[in-house]
């Protein structure tokens, strides 16, 4: 059974769910593409996942880089899940492009390539915000695309982070 908190960060409000296995979503409250609609939310309640969770937001927007992980139940595709895999991988304060990703992901398909549009697409649907950081990927050049907490918080994220956009080392 899924449950939901509320959790105050510097970004506003985000909406935390989890299920006996782990973390199932992090999102800011109000987004444009938050992955349940506001009349399917699960009862509020607390989880060890969730109390992992909220202690993570906490180091991390204290200026810490969290020594652990909450355990992590990302429903998706098996596509998604080798992105977001890929996504977790990327050091704090670096970022990689759409294109690296696909570039990553290219020998796993069987025509060899990948294209960036369908890493985004993948990226656009983690469910997990900051923890699996999709907040990290910018487009080609380095620029600020794309972010379903919106443009502002992405940035906002990175200069936290005090990532270098021209950063794309996470091999």
């Amino acid at each position: 059974m899924q449950t939901l908190c509320r959790h105050a960060t510097p970004l506003g409000p985000v909406l935390l769910t989890a299920d006996e296995a782990g973390l199932t979503g992090l999102w800011f409250a109000g987004q444009a593409r938050a992955p349940l609609p506001p009349g399917a939310l699960p009862p509020e309640g607390d989880s060890p996942a969730l109390a992992q969770a909220r202690r993570w937001l906490d180091e991390y927007f204290a200026g810490r880089q969290p020594g652990f992980m909450p355990p992590l139940h990302l429903a998706g595709s098996e596509f998604q899940r080798a992105v977001w895999d890929i996504l977790r991988a990327i050091p704090y304060g670096c970022t990689v492009t759409y294109g690296d990703i696909a570039r990553r992901l290219a020998p796993q398909s069987p025509t060899g390539r990948m294209s960036a549009q369908a890493v985004g697409g993948a990226v656009g649907r983690n469910p997990v915000s900051i923890l699996v950081p999709c907040h990290r990927v910018v487009g080609a050049a380095g620029r600020l695309t794309g972010y379903a907490g919106g443009l502002e918080r992405k940035r906002w994220l990175l200069e936290w982070e005090g990532a270098q956009r021209s950063q794309r080392n996470h091999d």
